[in-house]
């Protein structure tokens, strides 16, 4: 063979051999390594390096794998909104998701659509995320807190009605909107019988809580409801059981988690009512082959039961990836269409994108946490909640109508 013929021979096989790599498909969450929700950050990070690895071994995005980019917002707005920029601008996130604080949530969102870029709220149960605050560029997964309250309180008017309320509130948007639809629906807007006191956020100290409990305490409620979140609603919720309020008072927490319940722990969790979009139980009641599959693989990958936390971002990661490859482009205009009115099933039963406000229409659960014989008995010591109600996603919405008519209180366009 001649040495001509050889190096040709050679750049053949060298090209045959050739691997070519297709560019990843950038996707930035925006979450709480550190602060008061750092827990619930932690399970949507979980939930959604889950989903990103699956999907690779599955042959990507289009052909594309996909890389997550990840960004600590310390659960603090103004980080939250930086972070989405850096994700955008220099990491070249395609869609950014996260945020545990709504106000997180709202501000980040702003800055995904100041840079035309898709923002899906994970964990934002405030009103205004997809009310007076929503734009075409925001999503959100989970409920919002007027869904969270009318199935609330259509389990509370069964059991609880003609009881004073005594309400103690995180003092930012996410309690101000879960107070205010709470009382709305459970018919205790009467802020004279139905007493509440409101807590600093974000650094509200025990003190604080202390304060307040006593003022329930000293109250004549039967209703003791905790509109507080994360760390807060954890060390009220201590301090309430050590001042005998969870003996005398049906304890409430709206939005719970499953992350919350363990940190608080079984014994003093025992009975405590409040809604969630999605809990780790409910695919086996229900047959969800897909939810069964999901929470599998997030015990056997991480050794522990997934909260609604991370079936939120694992979902969104999945919605992403659906809607990219329906719309066969990372185009943001062409993604929203294709999310705007897609209907799918997924963890649980049916849920769509609504088009007018991107709010996640879906089945909304009212759970009781379980006796601690029953929470140790699961592999992973977190069986805890016993669903106790439900009401369907639309019937749970608000109106066309009522969001309008909140988008014109705000003075804000009755279209996205």
């Amino acid at each position: 063979m001649t040495f001509r013929n050889f190096l040709l021979t050679a750049c053949l096989l060298l090209l045959g051999s050739s691997v070519v790599y297709a560019e990843a498909l950038k996707i930035g969450l925006n979450y709480p390594q550190t602060g008061r929700y750092k827990d619930q950050g932690l399970q949507q990070r979980l939930g959604a390096f889950l989903a990103v690895d699956e999907i690779n071994r599955a042959g990507g995005v289009m052909g594309q794998p996909l890389e997550l980019v990840i960004r600590n917002s310390r659960g603090e707005p103004d980080q939250g909104a930086q972070n989405t920029a850096e994700l955008i601008d220099r990491e070249g996130a395609q869609m950014v998701f996260g945020g545990v604080s709504s106000a997180v949530a709202i501000s980040s969102g702003k800055a995904a659509r100041d840079r035309n870029r898709l923002y899906f709220g994970t964990l934002t149960y405030s009103n205004a995320t997809t009310g007076s605050e929503g734009h075409s560029h925001m999503f959100r997964e989970p409920y919002n807190a007027w869904m969270t309250a009318k199935a609330l309180s259509q389990y509370l008017n069964r059991h609880h009605a003609d009881q004073n309320y005594f309400y103690i509130t995180a003092d930012y948007t996410w309690g101000w909107s879960v107070e205010e639809s709470v009382r709305k629906f459970s018919n205790t807007e009467d802020t004279e019988q139905h007493k509440g006191v409101k807590t600093p956020f974000p650094r509200a100290l025990i003190t604080d809580f202390r304060v307040a409990l006593e003022q329930a305490a000293e109250s004549d409620a039967e209703v003791l409801m905790l509109v507080l979140f994360g760390d807060d609603m954890v060390r009220a919720l201590n301090a309430a059981y050590e001042m005998g309020l969870t003996k005398r008072m049906q304890v409430v927490v709206p939005n719970l988690t499953l992350g919350m319940a363990r940190q608080v722990g079984p014994t003093i969790m025992e009975g405590v009512v409040g809604a969630a979009p999605w809990v780790w139980n409910l695919p086996y009641e229900n047959n969800y082959q897909r939810g069964k599959d999901f929470v599998e693989a997030f015990s056997s990958r991480y050794e522990m039961r997934p909260s609604s936390s991370a079936a939120s971002a694992y979902s969104i990661v999945y919605q992403y990836k659906a809607a990219v490859e329906r719309a066969g482009t990372t185009n943001t205009r062409a993604v929203i269409r294709e999310l705007e009115g897609h209907r799918y099933s997924f963890l649980k039963d049916e849920q769509y994108w609504r088009a007018f406000d991107h709010q996640n229409v879906q089945t909304v659960y009212v759970v009781k946490v379980k006796p601690r014989e029953k929470i140790m008995a699961d592999q992973f010591s977190s069986d805890y909640f016993d669903i106790i109600d439900s009401m369907p996603g639309d019937e749970a919405a608000q109106t066309r109508e009522e969001w309008e008519a909140r988008r014109r209180e705000a003075g804000k366009p009755v279209s996205l």
